[in-house]
């Protein structure tokens, strides 16, 4: 799980500003999952294996926890997060290759990114819809951040040590969707009031979040699939 790098509470914002940070986010958005998606094909191309995969999106978080925060303010802040973005996308190539490999490989993959964009549009959809105000939700999803690390770093250890719970992994999965669905939720809401003015921020916490979902549905419907 790729962990979302802040959370913070609402303040006022112009009806202009904020349309201007919904429009710059959504478009960045765009763009950066564009560049995740040509990165991963590039990956996946070159055969790149999971362990060289894995150093690239630790990288990744490495530049979203300690440059993106110095640079979410100027302009050095739009390369810091293509390049974080560029690193997840060729991260996530050894992986989707890996569930290529099944026999029902190209089906898993196009229900998760379809599972995927049918939860971040419905719920931005819902969001900007409603005018809902979700900032009361910072709280659980701090501390559901910190439950899924958690949860995350004792699946880890208990499978270097040759331990496996298959149950307890597919929960992981489904706790991920429902907070990144959360996570959703939030940002949303607190761009349209005003809370997030910085649309660098609101992007990386977005792209994190869909990527977080699409790796759980791929192990979800991995798991089903029996292989």
């Amino acid at each position: 799980m790729y962990e979302p790098a802040h959370i913070q509470t609402a303040q006022s914002s112009s009806p202009v500003e904020v349309n201007k940070v919904l429009r710059n986010t959504y478009m960045l958005l765009g763009l950066t999952l564009a560049f995740s998606a040509l990165m991963a094909g590039l990956s996946m191309a070159l055969g790149i294996g999971r362990g060289f995969g894995l150093i690239m999106s630790l990288a990744a978080m490495a530049l979203i926890w300690f440059v993106l925060p110095k640079t979410a303010n100027s302009s050095a802040g739009l390369g810091v997060v293509f390049a974080f973005t560029g690193l997840i996308g060729a991260g996530l190539g050894p992986v989707i290759n890996h569930y290529l490999s099944f026999t029902n490989g190209s089906a898993i993959i196009s229900q998760a990114l379809g599972g995927t964009a049918l939860v971040f549009l419905t719920l931005s959809a819902y969001t900007l819809t409603s005018r809902k105000n979700f900032s009361f939700m910072g709280g659980f999803i701090a501390v559901g951040i910190i439950a899924m690390l958690v949860i995350m770093a004792f699946l880890i250890i208990a499978s270097l040590l040759g331990y496996q719970f298959s149950g307890l992994s597919l929960a992981f999965s489904a706790g991920v969707i429902l907070l990144m669905s959360a996570i959703i939720l939030y940002q949303t809401s607190e761009i349209i009031h005003g809370g997030e003015t910085n649309y660098i921020l609101a992007t990386t916490s977005l792209y994190l979040s869909i990527v977080n979902i699409f790796t759980s549905l791929l192990n979800l419907l991995g798991v089903t699939s029996n292989e």
